[in-house]
């Protein structure tokens, strides 16, 4: 990959306008698997919608049609196969749709699925558990759901009854707002904390449209990103995971500038611990201004800190013990079982840990120096930046196309989210969230390609996302996709990442100065 195909290439021919077949069936694609996610929640309870007790006919509402594991399985395959397809095709369209139309129906789909039932985890029922424990006056970082089977909230959690809460002291307070609104509800309380993740899938949508002002196509590859996305939509909008707010927290810090970016910064710390990698993004850019430098990084700091000291002393017992942890279907599951079979039984965490951090500082180096962030001549841009329409050396606006500039905070912070991501021992497919709305910030044909090939996979070995509903006859859906094929996939995919940025990287240094396209 050049440079110049680094970025939306704004020199594409005007004929765009009108859509191709190959256009149609892109974005047909999408809306069919958007629309196949809603399906899902709406017919009801299945092995992708965990029963919320009550009256289906109250929020969030579903019709109990009692679809069948391998209907619900084969419409989750279609969702996720059909909506990687169509927005890698759609990225690439030359079709320029009206970006505040496909602003408008996304946001109108995350405020539908709102009031459907959650589908693809049952991790709401862990956040209404654990914000019931705050209501009930316990800590949910030292009790667990299971001490308390007889409440109808507690109760409700399935495999995750005996785990204490591993997401930070922020969501743990949304999840404790949302108990106080449900009561004794588990219906309630999960519409609340549906409610409030909308507000945060659409308020992201926002800011990244706005970012994004005075460059519609730009506006445009920032909605397929993130707001009509149907594979985020699939696990952010319907899925509800808490890591939406702290995406809406990163993305909203990466939009203001001094002491509110640090607040910003060290409330989605305080929502989920590995959100942090987004700062490294700000430090690198304020690199050469300490005294900005020291206004973000000590707000931040000193955000981070005082929310996790009111939430008490066991608050990261259990990131603690989930960091040691190797998910099934991560390449280094493959490790794992190699090890075992060299030397013996054993978790050998230690080892993996050590090894995944150095792939990622692996990664991270590769990707930055494919972006140029580390001495390759780079062509400044003028761009919407949160400074306003025309600041210099910001992703994303009508300009000469190039490179993007190395002191752009979201294209590094995207850098190190992806880096993470790759290496990471234990990754959830809803993880991915974060780098797309990175991605979005700073866009990136290339790198956005690995990530939707990534999450399209992962996802695919995460169906139905439920482990106390699969029937036996279903069992290869873990044993033979989450196990071997998923893990075998994904580390050929984080070769080809590393490789192609090994590539990219050595063109970029090799190309004198001259080279780059005069601004």
């Amino acid at each position: 990959m050049t440079r110049d195909a680094s970025v939306v290439d704004e020199r594409r021919s005007p004929a765009g306008d009108s859509p191709r077949g190959l256009d149609v069936a892109a974005f047909g694609a999408v809306g069919l698997s958007v629309a196949t996610t809603v399906l899902i929640g709406l017919l009801g309870p299945s092995a992708m919608v965990p029963r919320l007790p009550g009256s289906s006919w109250h929020p969030p509402y579903s019709l109990d049609a009692h679809p069948g594991t391998h209907l619900v399985i084969a419409m989750g395959a279609v969702a996720i196969v059909l909506g990687g397809l169509g927005l890698a095709a759609a990225l690439r369209s030359r079709w320029r749709p009206d970006p505040r139309w496909l602003l408008a129906v996304g946001c109108a789909v995350a405020g539908l699925l709102a009031f459907l039932p959650p589908s693809g985890s049952a991790d709401h029922l862990n956040y209404a558990a654990y914000g019931r424990l705050v209501t009930l006056g316990q800590d949910p970082y030292a009790i667990t759901p299971a001490a308390l089977p007889g409440d109808p909230v507690t109760g409700a959690v399935e495999e995750w009854a005996g785990v204490t809460s591993v997401y930070g002291p922020v969501a743990t307070a949304v999840q404790a707002l949302a108990s106080f609104v449900g009561g004794d509800s588990v219906r309630l309380t999960v519409f609340a904390m549906a409610v409030v993740n909308a507000a945060a899938f659409i308020g992201t949508a926002l800011l990244l449209h706005r970012f994004a002002r005075g460059n519609a196509d730009l506006q445009r590859r920032a909605a397929l990103l993130w707001t009509v996305n149907p594979l985020m939509i699939y696990h952010l909008a319907a899925g509800m995971h808490v890591d939406t707010l702290a995406v809406a927290c990163m993305v909203a810090a990466l939009t203001v500038r001094g002491a509110a970016s640090g607040l910003l910064l060290g409330v989605g710390i305080g929502v989920k611990l590995n959100a942090g990698l987004v700062a490294l993004g700000p430090a690198w850019e304020l690199r050469r201004s300490p005294g900005r430098l020291a206004v973000v990084a000590g707000t931040a700091t000193a955000t981070v800190v005082a929310i996790y000291a009111v939430a008490g002393p066991h608050v990261l017992d259990q990131v603690s013990a989930a960091s040691k942890k190797v998910s099934l279907a991560t390449p280094w599951q493959l490790v794992k079982v190699g090890l075992q079979s060299v030397f013996g039984p054993g978790a050998y965490s230690a080892w993996i840990q050590i090894g995944s951090l150095l792939l990622m500082a692996c990664l991270a180096w590769l990707l930055l120096r494919a972006l140029g962030a580390l001495g390759a001549p780079m062509a400044p841009r003028t761009s919407v930046a949160p400074g306003g329409p025309g600041t210099p050396g910001a992703p994303g606006a009508p300009g000469t196309p190039g490179a993007l500039p190395a002191d752009t905070a979201p294209a590094v912070a995207a850098v190190m989210v992806v880096a993470w991501l790759f290496a990471a021992p234990y990754a959830l497919p809803w993880y991915d969230g974060l780098a797309f709305a990175l991605l979005a910030l700073a866009s990136w044909p290339a790198l956005e390609a690995f990530m939707v090939a990534r999450v399209v996979v992962l996802s695919l070995g995460y169906l139905p996302a439920r482990e106390v509903p699969r029937p036996d006859d279903l069992l290869w859906t873990k044993t033979l996709l989450r196990e071997t094929v998923v893990p075998w996939t994904l580390l050929a995919l984080t070769v080809a990442l590393a490789w192609w940025a090994a590539r990219a990287g050595r063109r970029a240094r090799r190309r004198p100065a001259s080279a780059a396209p005069r601004p």
